[in-house]
Protein backbone atom coordinates (compact mmCIF):
# COMPACT_ATOMS: atom_id res chain seq x y z
CA UNK A 1 0.00 0.00 0.00
CA UNK A 2 1.55 3.36 -1.00
CA UNK A 3 1.98 6.13 1.82
CA UNK A 4 1.58 9.57 0.79
CA UNK A 5 0.95 12.25 3.62
CA UNK A 6 1.71 16.29 3.44
CA UNK A 7 1.45 19.62 5.79
CA UNK A 8 2.87 22.49 6.06
CA UNK A 9 4.61 23.97 9.46
CA UNK A 10 4.88 28.08 10.28
CA UNK A 11 8.61 27.27 11.12
CA UNK A 12 11.90 26.92 9.60
CA UNK A 13 13.43 23.64 8.58
CA UNK A 14 16.02 23.71 11.24
CA UNK A 15 13.11 24.28 13.84
CA UNK A 16 11.34 21.23 12.43
CA UNK A 17 14.27 18.78 12.21
CA UNK A 18 15.43 19.70 15.70
CA UNK A 19 11.82 18.78 17.11
CA UNK A 20 11.55 15.80 15.64
CA UNK A 21 14.81 14.89 16.63
CA UNK A 22 13.84 15.50 20.46
CA UNK A 23 13.56 12.63 22.74
CA UNK A 24 10.99 14.77 24.58
CA UNK A 25 8.88 15.47 21.27
CA UNK A 26 9.08 11.86 20.20
CA UNK A 27 7.95 10.78 23.67
CA UNK A 28 4.94 13.47 23.83
CA UNK A 29 4.02 12.15 20.26
CA UNK A 30 4.51 8.41 21.47
CA UNK A 31 2.12 9.38 24.42
CA UNK A 32 -0.39 10.90 22.13
CA UNK A 33 -0.47 8.04 20.27
CA UNK A 34 -1.26 5.23 23.38
CA UNK A 35 2.11 4.13 23.27
CA UNK A 36 5.34 3.99 24.93
CA UNK A 37 8.56 5.09 24.19
CA UNK A 38 10.84 2.65 25.03
CA UNK A 39 14.20 3.80 23.84
CA UNK A 40 15.45 6.84 21.45
CA UNK A 41 18.57 6.88 20.55
CA UNK A 42 20.58 9.86 18.24
CA UNK A 43 23.99 8.97 16.53
CA UNK A 44 25.63 12.17 15.10
CA UNK A 45 25.56 15.90 15.42
CA UNK A 46 21.73 17.01 14.61
CA UNK A 47 22.94 19.63 12.53
CA UNK A 48 24.98 17.69 10.28
CA UNK A 49 23.64 14.24 8.89
CA UNK A 50 22.82 11.51 11.59
CA UNK A 51 20.82 8.39 12.67
CA UNK A 52 17.50 7.89 14.98
CA UNK A 53 16.25 4.81 16.59
CA UNK A 54 13.25 4.93 17.95
CA UNK A 55 11.20 2.00 19.89
CA UNK A 56 7.77 2.41 21.06
CA UNK A 57 5.24 -0.11 22.64
CA UNK A 58 2.00 0.60 20.92
CA UNK A 59 -1.76 -1.11 22.22
CA UNK A 60 -3.01 -3.10 19.55
CA UNK A 61 -6.73 -2.91 20.96
CA UNK A 62 -7.46 -0.55 18.23
CA UNK A 63 -6.11 -1.86 15.60
CA UNK A 64 -8.67 -4.37 12.96
CA UNK A 65 -8.61 -8.26 14.31
CA UNK A 66 -6.44 -9.39 11.46
CA UNK A 67 -2.92 -7.33 12.77
CA UNK A 68 -4.07 -8.67 16.22
CA UNK A 69 -3.91 -11.63 15.20
CA UNK A 70 -0.71 -11.99 15.04
CA UNK A 71 0.81 -9.21 17.15
CA UNK A 72 -1.39 -10.48 20.81
CA UNK A 73 -1.76 -7.36 23.30
CA UNK A 74 1.10 -4.77 22.23
CA UNK A 75 3.44 -4.44 18.97
CA UNK A 76 6.83 -3.04 19.55
CA UNK A 77 7.53 -1.54 16.97
CA UNK A 78 11.41 -0.18 15.61
CA UNK A 79 12.11 3.06 13.58
CA UNK A 80 15.55 3.62 11.98
CA UNK A 81 15.83 7.17 10.75
CA UNK A 82 18.76 8.21 8.57
CA UNK A 83 18.70 12.35 8.31
CA UNK A 84 20.96 13.54 5.94
CA UNK A 85 22.76 17.38 6.62
CA UNK A 86 21.08 19.95 5.76
CA UNK A 87 20.68 21.21 2.27
CA UNK A 88 21.47 24.61 1.57
CA UNK A 89 17.65 26.30 3.35
CA UNK A 90 17.52 24.19 5.45
CA UNK A 91 15.72 20.97 4.29
CA UNK A 92 16.65 17.24 5.09
CA UNK A 93 15.86 13.99 3.57
CA UNK A 94 15.08 11.17 6.06
CA UNK A 95 15.04 7.63 5.49
CA UNK A 96 12.42 6.01 7.10
CA UNK A 97 12.71 1.78 8.03
CA UNK A 98 9.76 0.84 10.69
CA UNK A 99 9.79 -2.95 11.96
CA UNK A 100 7.00 -4.32 13.60
CA UNK A 101 8.46 -7.43 16.10
CA UNK A 102 5.76 -10.35 15.97
CA UNK A 103 3.66 -8.68 13.16
CA UNK A 104 4.39 -9.13 9.11
CA UNK A 105 4.45 -5.18 8.30
CA UNK A 106 7.28 -3.15 7.03
CA UNK A 107 7.26 0.42 6.18
CA UNK A 108 9.98 1.83 3.98
CA UNK A 109 9.58 5.42 3.58
CA UNK A 110 11.05 9.05 2.52
CA UNK A 111 10.13 12.07 4.85
CA UNK A 112 11.18 15.56 3.57
CA UNK A 113 11.30 18.67 5.14
CA UNK A 114 11.25 21.13 2.30
CA UNK A 115 12.19 24.47 3.67
CA UNK A 116 9.86 27.88 2.12
CA UNK A 117 11.28 31.03 3.70
CA UNK A 118 10.14 30.71 7.18
CA UNK A 119 7.90 27.66 6.61
CA UNK A 120 8.21 24.04 5.97
CA UNK A 121 6.47 21.84 3.92
CA UNK A 122 6.73 17.97 5.56
CA UNK A 123 6.38 15.57 2.89
CA UNK A 124 6.45 11.74 3.39
CA UNK A 125 5.77 8.76 1.33
CA UNK A 126 6.42 5.33 1.04
CA UNK A 127 4.97 1.99 0.99
CA UNK A 128 4.02 -0.72 3.33
CA UNK A 129 4.32 -4.02 3.20
CA UNK A 130 3.65 -7.56 4.26
CA UNK A 131 5.66 -10.82 3.88
CA UNK A 132 2.14 -13.43 4.63
CA UNK A 133 1.09 -15.12 1.38
CA UNK A 134 -2.62 -13.94 0.13
CA UNK A 135 -2.90 -12.12 3.21
CA UNK A 136 -0.19 -9.71 3.37
CA UNK A 137 -2.30 -7.51 1.22
CA UNK A 138 -5.22 -6.94 3.36
CA UNK A 139 -2.66 -6.69 6.36
CA UNK A 140 -1.00 -3.72 4.85
CA UNK A 141 -4.16 -2.34 3.23
CA UNK A 142 -5.32 -2.79 7.10
CA UNK A 143 -2.31 -1.33 8.75
CA UNK A 144 -1.43 1.75 6.01
CA UNK A 145 -4.78 3.99 7.66
CA UNK A 146 -3.03 4.00 10.80
CA UNK A 147 0.08 4.91 9.77
CA UNK A 148 -1.36 7.59 7.89
CA UNK A 149 -2.67 9.06 11.07
CA UNK A 150 0.64 8.81 13.12
CA UNK A 151 1.92 11.10 10.92
CA UNK A 152 -0.58 13.80 11.23
CA UNK A 153 -0.48 13.35 14.12
CA UNK A 154 2.96 14.46 14.45
CA UNK A 155 2.58 17.44 12.10
CA UNK A 156 -0.63 18.55 14.47
CA UNK A 157 1.38 17.92 17.79
CA UNK A 158 4.87 19.80 16.06
CA UNK A 159 2.38 22.85 15.55
CA UNK A 160 1.31 23.08 19.01
CA UNK A 161 4.38 22.12 20.76
CA UNK A 162 6.46 24.96 18.67
CA UNK A 163 2.90 27.62 19.08
CA UNK A 164 3.56 27.03 22.80
CA UNK A 165 7.46 27.50 23.24
CA UNK A 166 8.30 31.22 24.53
Amino acid sequence: MALNASTNLPYSAHVVAELFSSREFVEHVSTKAGGTLTDFTVSGPVGAAFTATIERAIPTDRLPDLVRKFAGGTLSVTQREAWSAPDADGGRTIDIAVSVAGAPVDVKAVQRLVALGGSTVVEVTGEVTSGIPFLGGKIAAAAEPFLGKALNLQADQAQAWLDRRP
